[in-house]
């Protein structure tokens, strides 16, 4: 690094520095450079708390996105927790095929229920309009019964969760012969 002193008037003398002038600017005593050397360390530890502040609440942030996930999911899951009841009760049954289906018809229910009170409602599926927007066709057919696309079988319930698409239903769909 070479320091360029600006060459006064009275001074003519020659440089004996090995090629290094000094700036005028620059501090001249060793307690300027202290001063210096001083405020550059508090400027270091000023940018450290910085950066220890910057991982903190980076970390404090996905805590708390962790957390409200948690608690966004841990409700609803506490209400299913009674169908998976229902359901061991029903394995541990001995009873008859009627008396197992008609246990399954009711968990059935409640977990329909259940879904419907969290906002979820199954996709209208058979006779329904095709819509490719809640149907997914797995299977197509011509039929002179039908004037537009319509769903004739349900493979896959679809269901949609205060009106956005949760899952498309899975459909055969009937066309109407000799056309679309």
């Amino acid at each position: 690094m070479t320091i360029e002193a600006k060459e006064s008037p009275d001074s003519h003398e020659e440089d004996q520095g090995g090629g290094e002038t000094v700036d005028a600017g620059a501090p001249d005593t060793e307690g300027e450079l202290r001063a210096e050397l001083a405020a550059a360390s508090e400027e270091v530890d000023r940018l450290r708390r910085a950066a220890a502040e910057f991982d903190n609440l980076r970390k404090r942030a996905e805590r708390e996105r962790l957390e409200s996930r948690w608690n966004t999911a841990a409700g609803p899951l506490r209400e299913f927790l009674g169908v998976v009841d229902n359901l061991d009760r029903a394995l541990e049954a001995e009873a008859s095929a009627d008396d197992l289906r008609a246990g399954v018809e009711m968990i059935r229910r409640q977990m329909a229920d259940l879904l419907r009170r969290f906002g979820v409602e199954p996709v209208e599926g058979v006779n329904a309009p095709f819509d490719p927007n809640v149907h997914q066709a797995v299977a197509r057919e011509e039929s002179a019964e039908v004037d537009e696309p319509t769903v004739v079988q349900e493979l896959q319930t679809g269901y949609t969760m205060e009106s956005r698409l949760l899952r498309a239903a899975m459909v055969r769909v009937a066309v109407p012969a000799g056309g679309a």
